[in-house]
């Protein structure tokens, strides 16, 4: 057997832990459960069963097989390294990548390619994460934080914690909103009838607030900057959803992936139009504040022109 130490984030708070360690571990969820039924699964050293749902900052120590324990595998993918020191890096991750190992997905994921860049990676978060402060979804494009040493995790995990990330994301969605301002507050938990989605449609739920501006125009689609008060899993995606204004390409939530421009004339979209713009935040060491930014991707900017066509 081997051990392993998991922290929760913020944004993971609320969740099985069954279903949580089999997300994190690529074990499936029925060994999760036999190894909690064995006493092997401890949260802040305290045995717990496998209804348990996971706390912010909870402290998750288990033992699995050792043959499970493949670690992270690097590999000499390229990526766009936007700003590398000693304690961090960031990345501009393209669209279709996945950004850790799961199952289903054990490599070409962006932590398969920055074990082989960096080196050094932080040892929090988990083998298969570490530094992993927060994610995008795998068909987002855009800008992440990576943390290569256990200080400077903890403190990026404190600034998203504490709010005070600045986080843009340029996103199509469907239809036109009414205003050109707004701000969507509504609470968002796992969907009671799939539990490989996010809802607002619950009864109980976690803050989630999303401000909006809308950026332009098109028939029956808008391009919309959206900044995040919070960070729940696909927040952005289940809250313009919950409106009646679905990203555009979203095969999950809303499901528009066209738009009817003019008599039989139809925009089709392939992935869903979300992209994370921009990031700012504090250095960890420094205290510096830094800010990146990234410009719209080749196929969001195509689709933009299409529309204005």
């Amino acid at each position: 057997m081997s051990f392993q130490h998991i922290s929760v984030l913020v944004q993971e708070a609320g969740e099985r832990i069954d279903i949580f360690l089999a997300g994190k571990t690529g074990i499936t969820r029925s060994q999760i459960q036999k190894l909690i039924e064995q006493g092997n699964v401890f949260v802040n050293d305290k045995p717990v069963n496998q209804n348990y749902r996971i706390r912010t900052n909870d402290f998750i120590s288990l033992s699995i097989p050792e043959k499970r324990d493949e670690g992270l595998i690097p590999e000499n993918i390229p990526i766009d390294i936007l700003y590398k020191d000693e304690n961090l890096i960031v990345v501009n991750k393209p669209a279709g990548m996945v950004v850790y190992p799961a199952a289903g997905h054990s490599q070409g994921t962006l932590m398969n390619a920055l074990a082989y860049h960096c080196g050094k990676l932080s040892a929090v978060g988990g083998p298969l994460r570490p530094g992993v402060v927060h994610r995008l979804d795998k068909d987002t494009s855009g800008l992440m934080v990576v943390a290569l040493d256990d200080a400077a995790y903890y403190s990026l995990a404190d600034q998203f914690k504490q709010r005070t990330i600045n986080r843009r994301y340029i996103a199509l969605i469907y239809g036109n909103l009414k205003e050109d301002t707004g701000e969507i507050a509504l609470r968002i938990s796992r969907s009671e009838s799939d539990r490989k989605k996010m809802s607002t449609s619950v009864r109980r739920g976690k803050e989630a607030v999303t401000r909006w501006k809308v950026l332009k125009r098109f028939n029956h689609a808008a391009l919309i900057e959206a900044k995040l008060g919070t960070g729940r899993t696909h927040q952005i995606r289940v809250h313009f959803a919950s409106v009646g204004h679905p990203v555009l390409g979203d095969r999950t939530y809303g499901k528009k992936v066209e738009v009817e421009v003019k008599a039989q004339k139809k925009i089709m979209f392939l992935r869903q139009m979300l992209h994370a713009e921009r990031l700012g935040f504090s250095h960890p060491i420094t205290s510096k504040h830094l800010e990146f930014s990234s410009p719209l991707p080749e196929d969001m900017a195509e689709k933009i022109e299409e529309l204005q066509k």
